[in-house]
Parts: structure tokens; sequence; C-alpha cells
């Protein structure tokens, strides 16, 4: 049924919940009681919460140790300059954004718990050869590789989410997923301490046992993700049919009239032209630079306000706890009350104080300085969940949805491109242009959340005053995703 004879019944039926494509059209169908849906909700959340988030700590970990490699010697035992270590860190990037839509597409053809495994296997394997590299040229090479095999894994369990969870439980799970995230930095830094203490083993220096060691944990879980890490929802050998009934039917009230799953060229040429996503690609890009700089930086950072090179790695872990466990709480209320850019803004604007701290407190000693970089982490960090729970739960459609938050996380992380280069050498220790700048983007993203908010609410007033000729005139075509009038977007 085209979404044009739709909405010939819903025209009659506007407040009814009921859908010709339900999926409940066996008349022996009994749906899940409140008790028995919290129950296989939270065995579901066991099971792919936790093990996304240990996926996604690996990778940050591989991707962000190279800060802690500095730390440990790795610039002058490959007599590199500081410009091209800033290069490549920044190099990572180029091919992660390059490879991430065309992943997104390859895990909605082939299945997440088999495209997810070879990508985990890829970057656990480039990061263990970075180990037995000796020259610039060759950190430049396994970093942009790094970047390619890397690409799969967060877009795609971002999209994978969506696929499990309506929009209003998304930012809940999302934000334990990418509090792995700040679990690596905390973790990272203290891993890398212990790690540091090996250097001359076997001949080798710290940084080349940071590669090796953390490179292990990744190779372990990509061996035991194809068992354990369910496929979509449709075929997911977890479920039982009443189950599976039940879950699809839920999604598809949650989705409203975008509820197309197949394959589409229409909706993968929709997510290029939809300038909401362009948007939401702003917000993402003017948050991810402060959030990549600082955890690419923060060991530098400490050991500018004094302390020594062991000592700077440790002292990363309780910024990142603190980010940590306020990250988690302010994704739960987001849900909670269903709300999305007030929870982008809040976290950004204590981000921008925390940046606005350092500059002001340059001068006052470490602990205050310290202080300042534990607000300034726990907002770049905090932030982030309500965003990313902000464009899933707003593109309507599978495959839009797929590429439409592959374009996006492409465009976000290309400010990991930039924020490779915003702390330089020139600016140490007291980096007054580098938070100067992170602090003025987090002000232009506070700006555009609540503008486009605004945006999003008068849309959703317009189509809730539709006449009904106007309402028809709109239902016209096919495949409208979220273009849908009978869509509301989450604000």
């Amino acid at each position: 049924m085209t979404d044009t004879e739709k909405a010939a019944v819903v025209v009659e039926q506007r407040n009814s919940t009921k859908t010709s494509d339900d999926f409940s059209g066996d008349s022996d169908y009994v749906p899940l009681s409140e008790k028995e849906y919290k129950r296989l909700r939270w065995r579901l959340d066991l099971r792919i919460v936790p093990f996304c988030g240990l996926l996604y700590l690996c990778s940050f970990l591989d991707r962000s140790n190279i800060g802690n490699a500095k730390i440990a010697g790795i610039t002058e035992h490959l007599h590199i300059t500081e410009d091209q270590y800033n290069v490549a860190l920044s190099i990572f990037f180029v091919g992660y954004v390059i490879f991430e839509i065309p992943s997104n597409l390859m895990l909605k053809k082939v299945g997440p718990n088999i495209w997810i495994p070879l990508v985990m296997v890829s970057f656990g394997i480039v990061m263990a050869c970075m180990a037995a590299i000796t020259n610039g040229e060759g950190l430049l090479a396994t970093r942009f590789f790094l970047g390619i095999a890397e690409a799969g894994l967060f877009p795609g369990v971002i999209f994978y989410m969506t696929l499990w969870y309506t929009r209003r439980e998304q930012a809940t799970r999302i934000s334990i997923f990418f509090g792995c995230a700040t679990l690596a930095g905390a973790f990272g830094g203290v891993l890398a301490y212990g790690i540091m203490q090996m250097d001359g083993i076997r001949g080798m220096h710290g940084w080349q046992w940071i590669f090796i060691i953390e490179a292990i944990p990744t190779l372990f879980l990509a061996t035991i993700t194809y068992f354990v890490l369910p496929n979509v929802p449709e075929n997911s050998k977890v479920l039982s049919e009443r189950e599976r009934t039940f879950i699809m039917d839920r999604l598809h009230a949650d989705a409203g009239p975008a509820t197309e799953t197949h394959f589409s060229m229409k909706q993968l040429r929709m997510a290029f032209t939809d300038w909401k996503i362009y948007v939401h690609s702003l917000i993402y890009i003017a948050g991810s630079i402060p959030l990549y700089s600082m955890s690419l930086f923060l060991p530098s950072i400490i050991r500018g306000m004094g302390f020594e090179s062991l000592e700077a790695q440790a002292m990363t872990a309780p910024p990142y706890a603190i980010a940590c466990v306020v990250t988690i709480l302010v994704a739960i209320d987001a849900d909670r009350r269903g709300e999305r850019a007030f929870h982008i803004a809040g976290p950004s604007f204590l981000g921008m104080i925390g940046y606005i701290l350092l500059l002001a407190c340059k001068d006052q000693g470490p602990v205050a300085l310290y202080i300042s970089a534990c607000i300034t982490v726990t907002g770049v960090f905090a932030h982030a969940p309500a965003m990313l729970s902000w464009f899933t739960n707003n593109i309507g459609g599978h495959t839009k949805r797929a590429v439409g938050c592959a374009i996006i996380i492409s465009w976000g992380n290309a400010g990991g491109a930039v924020g490779g280069q915003v702390y330089r050498a020139n600016d140490s220790p007291q980096y007054v242009r580098a938070h100067s700048a992170c602090a003025a983007l987090l002000f232009v993203q506070i700006c555009v959340v609540l503008a486009f908010k605004f945006t999003l609410k008068r849309i959703n007033h317009k189509r809730d005053n539709l006449t009904p000729e106007e309402y028809r005139i709109a239902c016209e075509g096919e495949e409208l995703c979220d273009a849908h009038p009978d869509f509301r977007y989450i604000t």
C-alpha cells in the first residue's frame, strides 16, 4: 500500500494507532504484557548494550591511545616533529569519513552480526601492526588504515540501535554505549601508566607495548561478536515468534508512517538532499572538534599543568570517570522527558564554561586548572548521546536513516581531523588559542541547537493544524519517510 492509499484510511481514523502494516496479523497472536515486555527488554539490554559498549571502548581506546603513546615517547623515538604528529592525528579521520557511508550500506546488506566482527578484526590487526612502525611515514600509513577499518563501527552501531529500540528508548542506550568512550579515556590512561613500566622488555619501547596490548581485547571480542551480537529483529534467533512480532509492532507504531525497511535508491537520494541532515551535521561537527581534541590532547594538557609524564597518564582517569556518570544521567533524563535540544545545549554550556575557566585560571596553579579540565571533559562528552539520538529519532525510513546517520557522523568526524590540529605545540602549555576556539564552537552549537528546536516545533505545529485537503495533498507520493504529515519530530 502506498502512502497515498494509507492516507485515505488515516484521514478517517487520525487518532487511531492501528495501521494497515501491523505485523500482528495472526489471530492467535497475544501481545506481551507490560511485565513481559520489560523482562524481554532487560534481556535484550544485557545482550546488546554492554557488548556494543565494549566494542566501542576498544575502538575508542585504539584511536585515542596515540595521545598516551606521545607521552610514552613515540615522537622522540620516530624522530617526528609536532606538526607531523598532528597530521598523524588528523589523517585517521580522512579514511574514517570516506568509508562511513559505504560501511553502513554494507551493514544493512550483510547484517550487523557479520559486518561488525569483520570491522573489529580489521582494526585490531592494524592496531597491532602499529607497534612495528619505525618512522613518520609508517605512522601516517597505519593511522590512515586504522581510520578506514574503524569507519564501520560507530555509525553502524548507532544505526543498529535504532533497529531494536523506540525513539524514546534510544538516548539511554546510546549513552551507555557512548559512555564507554569516556571509560576508554579513564581506562586508557591508567592502562598506559601500567604499560609504560614495560619499557625495554624484549627491546621494545613503552608505546609499542601500548599498541600491542590494547589490540588484544579487540581481536578477542571480534571472534565472539558473531555468536553474541543478535542480528536485526526480523530474523534474530534470540527472539521467539511472539516476541519478534511484538517488537516489530512496537517499532512500527513508534515510527508512525516512516516504516519503510527495504533498500531504496529514492531514500538514498533523500538523505543527501534533506536540509535537516546538514543542520544535524553542523551541530555534530561543532561538538566533535572540542570532544576529539580534548580526548587526543588531555594527557598533554594535564602534563602542561606541571605533572610528570607518568602522573599525567594516571590523572586523565578522574575527568573521564565523572563524565561517564554525568553522560548517562543526562541521557536517562532526555529519554524520560522525550526531549533532546536542551539536553545537548545544557552540557555544551557546561563545557564552554570549562574552557573559559581553563583560560581564566591559567595562572592560578594546577588544582584550579585540573578542576576546570574535569568540568570541560564532562561538558563536551555529556551532550553527545542526546545529540546522537536526536538525528536517529528524526530520520524515517531504514535506507534514509542508514545513509543519513553515516552522512552526519562523517561530517562530525571531519571535526576529528580538525581537532587533531587545534592544540599546537607553539600554544603550549596554556593553549589559549585552542581553548578559545573550542569555547566559541560550543557557543555556536548551542545557538544552532536552540534555533533548530524552535524550527522543528513549528513544523510539528504546522502538521497538527493541516486541513483535510492539505493533509491529503501532503500524503501524495511514495516513501515519504519523515516528510509524511503524520510524522512528528522529537525536539
